[in-house]
């Protein structure tokens, strides 16, 4: 089992990257689909909320995604600021945009669920307000790091702008505990759930589906990302010559 630190020499990290990438891609497409098959034919109705609770096979792995691509996002950046490791940083930039991808599809789904939920599109609650910022912080990261590529800067600010972020994740995931909001409190944890199993375990397949697709879109963004840093070197050499 390689170690980080040998994972940080792109050679060795391509080794790997390019056979996982399509099995990562074909695995999370396979068990998404099963995964919405099973949530939207082999599932009863809720009890309260009818139909639209399947709307939970969506919304809940991706409000998962993108609070899970930040904290990916801010250990990249960790490891770029500790150790210097130029792979981290592109690792970073990779995870933002699907991060960015599925906060804007929790945000989506969560108005869709809520419409029939709650007799409103939207609501500025804790939660719901706190993930829009999440999206925004997304999207200022993916500006801040263009902008240094651009400039020729070292990485260190978009580094310390990822990390700076990850403030936010705790506000998300106890949003419904301190303030009193229309969303639910917490409804899934490890020992427990307040959904009825019936139509929690196709939740299962789409979690895990998403989950590999999500490592296998950064997989395949970092991979584009180091040819053409590649390629750019490249051209720089035979300007040189």
């Amino acid at each position: 089992m390689p170690s980080l630190h040998a994972l940080a020499n792109p050679a060795r990290f391509l080794a790997i990257a390019r056979p996982a990438t399509p099995l990562l891609t074909c695995a999370g497409l396979l068990l998404l689909g099963i995964g919405c098959w099973a949530g939207l034919t082999q599932t009863p109705p809720d009890y309260l909320q009818g139909d639209s609770v399947r709307i939970l096979y969506i919304h809940v792995p991706a409000a998962w995604l993108g609070m899970g691509g930040w904290s990916g996002l801010a250990a990249s950046s960790i490891a770029f600021l500790v150790w210097r490791h130029p792979l981290a940083a592109v690792a970073a930039r990779a995870i933002a945009l699907p991060g960015a991808v599925f906060a804007a599809v929790c945000l989506v789904t969560g108005s869709i669920w809520g419409r029939p939920t709650w007799g409103t599109w939207w609501q500025w609650d804790g939660r719901l307000t706190s993930m829009l910022l999440l999206f925004f912080v997304y999207c200022g990261y993916m500006a801040l790091a263009r902008a240094d590529a651009e400039r020729g800067g070292d990485g260190r600010i978009p580094a310390l702008y990822g990390i700076a972020g990850t403030a936010l994740l705790p506000i998300i995931r106890y949003s419904v505990i301190w303030w009193n909001t229309l969303h639910q409190g917490p409804s899934i944890g490890l020992t427990r759930s307040t959904i009825a199993g019936s139509i929690l375990w196709p939740l299962g397949f789409t979690m895990s589906g998403f989950t590999l697709l999500f490592a296998g879109i950064v997989l395949m963004r970092m991979r584009a990302a180091l040819a053409r840093l590649r390629s750019e070197a490249r051209m720089r050499r035979m300007a040189r010559s």
